[in-house]
């Protein structure tokens, strides 16, 4: 009974490690672009659906490797959804892509999986084994449309720094394991709590940490790979970057650093509390320099990880609940952006230039709006579903006496807002566009779905988001 238990805890990450394996199986069987999505969507759907039996099977240490708690449960069914929406919205753009089409879906179930392991994580062995999953998925995604020349620059630059960031993450797991002599969370947080713990191996280790995770999340100053990766790759590719990737090792950051206790530790709390200056510092100012949308969402998210770190040098229960919050309406609100990007792009080159949205209203209107309406949420515009969320980190910082964290994010969300509207008064433009946007003949049907469906959310979230917020909170509660 107590093995049956477990497994079902465990169902969806067991679910969505049999995806990519039906995947490549339907591959086999029959090369089919549209059959292979199914196989895929089909293994997403059913992994998201387990979630309710591995809910009712309790909070349950599986091994020592793995926690399945709400907190997992909760970040895992987040990056399920992200990763079924990009495979829509991937259908149709490589249906306009002259390439091996079918692996996409393999390397994307694979690179989900990975993330869920993050999520679950509780010992640095299943940290590591899924950062190289999810790491080593996203080479060849990033690259995947190898008809043009600059996913695989992005590939290879994604490439070489993650290999860099392994090293760095890998160096000072040895370094704490050197100091407290154990790789197991529970274990860490034993032995953190002694007072006596602490010295040059730990400190060292900490900071080498920090800044693996640092390269990861895109923060300031490990963020230069960020805008050139973002602008080569596929754009399912780099929603999937934007989401999926950076979604998960957000969770493994609080679960690690929040249930070890080592959150309170002087060079974590001064680490990242200046990481977080400077990514809402310089994310939102070189944004403002920007002509490319999408080198613009990529130094946007560098802004948006820096907001995340307010909430969690805030610590706590209050602040791991507004980060999962705020990352379930980035979630919601950089797909969307993305969705357009990805609708309106064609086999030539991607629709990243912002002469390609000018005038954009006159042309598809509900594109124009959907993506005004992601815009202003990610500015944080009341009535959206981003207000929300940075009232909620705003809130978290004052609670704990942050008022120069605080001070930061609002002037910087108020530079930020320039660059958005730049983008929305290019959309209602009236002078006809210089270029016609790649993808503008035909819009996939199943893209629309998905976009229609992030409308929806984004207005949801931002009107009624007490939903949202309790099921995050019970989420959290489980972890803490």
């Amino acid at each position: 009974m107590r093995h049956a238990t477990e497994i079902v805890s465990v169902l969806p990450l067991v679910i969505l490690g049999a995806t990519p394996v039906a995947a490549l199986l339907a591959i086999a069987i029959r090369r089919n672009h549209t059959f292979v999505l199914g196989v895929t969507l089909v293994g997403l759907a059913a992994s998201f659906i387990a979630l309710w039996p591995a809910a009712r099977a309790g909070p349950r240490p599986v091994t020592r490797l793995l926690s399945s708690d709400g907190y997992a449960l909760f970040y895992t069914g987040l990056l399920v959804a992200a990763s079924f929406a990009v495979a829509i919205l991937a259908h149709g753009y490589l249906e306009r892509h002259a390439v091996r089409r079918e692996e996409f879906y393999v390397l994307l179930a694979l690179a989900a999986t990975g993330g869920a392991v993050l999520a679950a994580a509780a010992h640095f062995a299943s940290f590591l084994l899924g950062l190289e999953i999810l790491s080593v998925s996203l080479y060849a995604m990033l690259g995947y449309a190898v008809d043009q020349p600059l996913p695989l620059e992005a590939a290879l630059k994604y490439l070489v720094l993650a290999a860099s960031s392994a090293a760095v993450l890998l160096f000072g797991m040895a370094l704490v394991y050197a100091a407290l002599g154990s790789m197991s969370f529970p274990d860490l947080a034993v032995r953190l709590s002694t007072p006596a713990q602490s010295g040059v191996l730990l400190t060292a280790g900490v900071v080498l940490l920090i800044t693996g995770v640092g390269f990861k999340l895109a923060l300031v100053p490990f963020h230069l790979w960020t805008p050139d990766v973002y602008q080569g790759a596929p754009a399912p590719a780099a929603a999937f970057v934007a989401t999926v990737s950076k979604g998960a090792v957000f969770a493994l950051v609080f679960r690690f650093f929040q249930s070890t206790g080592s959150a309170g530790l002087a060079p974590v709390t001064a680490g990242f509390g200046g990481i977080a200056v400077l990514s809402m510092i310089f994310g939102n100012v070189l944004a403002l320099q920007q002509s490319n949308v999408k080198r613009l969402l990529a130094y946007s998210s560098i802004a948006h990880m820096g907001y995340l770190l307010v909430a969690f040098v805030a610590g706590g229960t209050l602040g791991t609940v507004a980060a999962s919050f705020y990352l379930l309406v980035y979630f919601v609100t950089t797909l969307a952006c993305f969705a357009v990007v990805t609708l309106l792009s064609g086999g030539e080159r991607d629709a990243d230039a912002l002469e390609d949205y000018r005038g954009l209203f006159w042309r598809r209107p509900a594109l124009a709006a959907t993506f005004t309406v992601a815009l202003l949420s990610l500015a944080g515009i009341p009535l959206t579903a981003g207000f929300i969320g940075k009232f909620y980190l705003v809130a978290t910082g004052a609670s704990v006496g942050l008022w120069a964290l605080v001070m930061v994010l609002v002037v910087s969300s108020v530079v930020g807002l320039f660059y958005y509207l730049r983008v929305v008064v290019a959309l209602y433009a009236r002078e006809p566009a210089p270029t016609v946007a790649p993808g503008a003949a035909r819009l996939a049907p199943g893209g629309l779905a998905v976009l229609a469906v992030l409308a929806l959310l984004l207005l949801w979230l931002g009107i009624y988001p007490a939903a949202a917020l309790g099921l995050v909170r019970s989420a959290v509660a489980s972890m803490l």
